[in-house]
This record gives structure tokens, sequence and C-alpha cells, in this order.
């Protein structure tokens, strides 16, 4: 099966991948037909693990093949500036897109909702929320096939780049439960909830796309695409994740929850890498 996979087109390969996450949330969304509610503590742990996987994911499958690519391309000494403006530039491109979509955060009042003023309904601000944070995700895993069609020898292979998608994927499961179980909760039907939840996540095969068509046809941008990539993902842990986690009285479970999170991804990165 691998072998087959490896023959196809990285675009589709990335395609592949981000169906592969997508249907991780909708997995997740999905437990919303065996339960009403879920634990404000459960919640959390699922936010801090999400975080843990996002950060590791940023460093191990990101920005240290970013910066590795950089030194093989006759950078230098300045091997750190594709990094560093990509990295500056994916977190611009997160507070530009909280400025001009309105959503409201997990947990929050509609009070205190973001962005433009608006009539949409709290339905429907949750899921823009959940959604903005899924386009880095789906970046990320397109930059990351596409980075081994650029042949970054060392940090990047095949493997890796699975890796990266099945770490994403994981953290999917519980980030598609996150919000179909509070939608359910607030009394709408087991199916709409669903429905809300599961497709927060479509937006991940199409930036996942876009993500590798970029880096294949524009390979100068390769280590800026990887660094703006976590970039973005660094921005919603420390602007959503983290923040959502550390606020309801389980600030503690939720630190280990990021632990455990960022051991995985570590691990599966490490070890496929």
């Amino acid at each position: 099966m691998l072998e087959s996979f490896s023959q196809l087109n990285p675009v589709m390969q990335a395609f592949i991948a981000g169906l592969f996450t997508w249907g991780c949330t909708i997995i997740g969304a999905s437990f919303v037909f065996f339960f009403k509610s879920v634990n404000r503590k459960v919640l959390d742990v699922m936010s801090g693990f999400a975080a843990g996987v996002m950060i590791a994911a940023s460093f191990w499958s990101l920005l240290a093949p970013s910066i590795s690519h950089a030194e093989e391309n006759g950078y230098g000494v300045l091997a750190w500036v594709p990094a560093s403006v990509g990295f500056l530039l994916g977190g611009v491109f997160l507070r530009m897109t909280d400025k001009i979509v309105p959503h409201l955060h997990l947990g929050e009042p509609m009070e205190n909702r973001e962005g433009p003023q608006t009539q949409a309904s709290r339905n429907l601000l949750l899921f823009l929320a959940i959604t903005i944070h899924n386009i880095p995700e789906g970046l990320a895993v397109g930059v990351g096939f596409g980075a081994v069609a650029a042949g970054i020898s060392q940090d990047n292979t095949l493997l890796s780049a699975i890796g990266l998608a099945i770490g994403i994927g994981i953290q999917n499961i519980p980030e598609g439960s996150a919000l179909s179980m509070p939608i359910r909760a607030d009394g709408n039907s087991r199916l709409k909830a669903f429905n809300y939840g599961q497709l927060s996540a479509i937006v991940e095969p199409v930036a996942a796309v876009i993500g590798a068509a970029a880096v294949i046809s524009m390979s100068a941008i390769l280590p800026y695409a990887l660094a703006f990539a976590a970039g973005a993902m660094i921005f919603v842990v420390v602007e959503e994740l983290i923040p959502e986690s550390q606020t309801n009285g389980n600030s503690d479970i939720a630190t280990m929850g990021l632990m455990v999170g960022f051991t995985v991804m570590m691990v599966l990165d490490v070890a496929l890498g």
C-alpha cells in the first residue's frame, strides 16, 4: 500500500492525506451520536493534547526542515532568515484572518465574539473559529508532502510527511468532538451538531492541495512555506487552544494533555523521519 501511495503525484498524496485528517474530524464529530455532552475537564485535556501535537509538529516537521533546507541551498549563516520570515508571516496571516472572519471561541459568551459585527448564530461562529485554525493544519500537511517532492534529504521523507498527517489527524478526533458536543448541548439535533463538527475540517484537503502545489511549482519558497505553516499553527495554539484549556480550573491536567500530545507527535516524527 505504501509503495502504491509513493507512486502518486505529491499533490494527490497531499489531497489524500487531507481527506484522512478530515476523516479523523468526522470520527470525532460522530461521538455526538453516542453522548449528549462532554465533561469540561475532558474538553480541556483535548485542547491541551491538540496544542501539544501542533507545537511538536511546528518544530519537528516544519521549522527544523525549513532551516535544514536553507542550509543545504546556499543560505549559509543566514539559514535562519527563511524560517524567521515565514514563521512571522504565518502568525500575521492568522491574525488578519481573525480580523476579517467573524468567529467565537469555544466556551466564550456571544459578547466575546471576534471579527466584524454580524448577526450570525452562535453555532456558525463556533464553526468558523474551528475552521480558521484547520487552515494551517491543512497547509502543514500539503507543504510536508510538497517538501518531499522538493527533495529535502535528511528531514523530509515520505514517512515523515505521513507521520505529520497522522499526528494532525489524531488531534482532529477530539477537535471534532469539542465542536459538535457543545452545539448538541445547546439543544440542537445530533445530526446538525455532527455536520457542524465534521464540516469544520473540510478546508483541510483544500489547504493541503494548495500547500503542496505551491511548494512544488515554486521550490524557492519551500523554507518559507514550511515556516509559514508553523507560524500559523503556533498562533492558533497560543491564541486559542492553550487559553481555552487553562481557564476552567483544569490547568494541571490540561498541561499534562499538552505534554502527551507533544510527545506523541515527536515520537511519530522522529520514528518515521
